[in-house]
């Protein structure tokens, strides 16, 4: 049975626990609302753009932009938003494990596919894996702008335009409530479900269809990236969060376990030293 000096030094040591998983769980919930405004903030935009650009197919029949057009499939790409900390609950197992599995379900080999990871977790993962991490953007800002993606963004863009692979496939965890993510799935490329969000306009071209979608079209890919990267950001959040708070009630109930085992220690102690006291004397009669 443990000693009551060792039972309060755990009660010290998970009260200081405790104190540092709360003060987490503040960061993550200060992070969360401004993380949740970005990605709600930027849901206007995506609609618009995307409203445009099924506007301008819809009205042009001769629209043949190779990033709106299906090819046979020779090499697939993953971009994969993860983490780049722990402490998150399940956000990073989830992501991974989902991947995975449809990776396992259409390859039989590594050479089929390459891999883009927005997260140090996501890389660290699929490098264990012997996969091809083709490009990797970490240590992203809690609150990233699109400068902090450029790179990747325009590289798995311009690598399916060169014909590098033949369709990109994007991860990530969707924020629906702070106590609620959904690991999404979405063909970002080639663009060949594009619906309008709304009802369509007309619009008049200038100099031409085609050459519009030439310049909107690798825009509008590289904003559904940017636009799961804010959304993942929130979930990562709100993950971060819940995680934290399932910790610091779980040291709560570890201390009020050991408080109790605590005084029933000293209790016994107390009894004991009195048994002995009263032993003596009545030895001394």
């Amino acid at each position: 049975m443990a000693s009551l000096r060792d039972i309060k030094s755990r009660i010290t040591s998970t009260k200081k626990t405790s104190q540092i998983t709360k003060a987490m769980q503040m960061v993550s919930a200060s992070k969360l609302s401004r993380a949740e405004v970005n990605a709600k903030a930027f849901v206007p935009y995506m609609e618009k753009i995307q409203d445009v650009v099924a506007s301008i197919a819809a009205g042009s029949s001769d629209t043949s932009n190779a990033m709106m057009i299906a090819r046979p499939v020779k090499k697939t790409a993953y971009l994969v938003i993860t983490s780049d900390r722990g402490l998150v609950g399940g956000y990073n197992s989830n992501i991974l494990r989902t991947v995975m599995s449809r990776i396992r379900e259409r390859h039989t080999s590594n050479d089929d596919f390459v891999i883009l990871s927005v997260g140090r977790k996501g890389k660290e993962f699929f490098a264990k894996q012997g996969m091809t991490i083709l490009e990797s953007a970490i240590a992203l800002p809690d609150h990233p702008t699109f400068s902090d993606i450029k790179e990747i963004t325009r590289k798995a863009v311009g690598m399916f335009a060169d014909g590098t692979y033949d369709e990109v496939y994007m991860y990530y965890n969707h924020f629906v409530s702070a106590i609620q993510q959904e690991v999404t799935e979405k063909k970002v490329l080639p663009l060949t479900d594009i619906q309008p969000t709304g009802s369509t306009a007309s619009y008049e071209f200038d100099p031409s269809a085609e050459a519009i979608l030439e310049v909107l079209l690798p825009q509008y890919a590289e904003s559904l990236i940017f636009g799961a990267v804010l959304d993942g950001k929130a979930s990562e959040h709100a993950a971060s969060m819940t995680a934290m708070k399932s910790a610091t009630d779980n040291a709560s109930d570890l201390i009020t376990g050991l408080t109790l085992q605590y005084n029933r220690a000293r209790q016994a102690a107390i009894t004991q030293e009195i048994t002995e006291i009263v032993g003596g004397a009545a030895a001394l009669e």
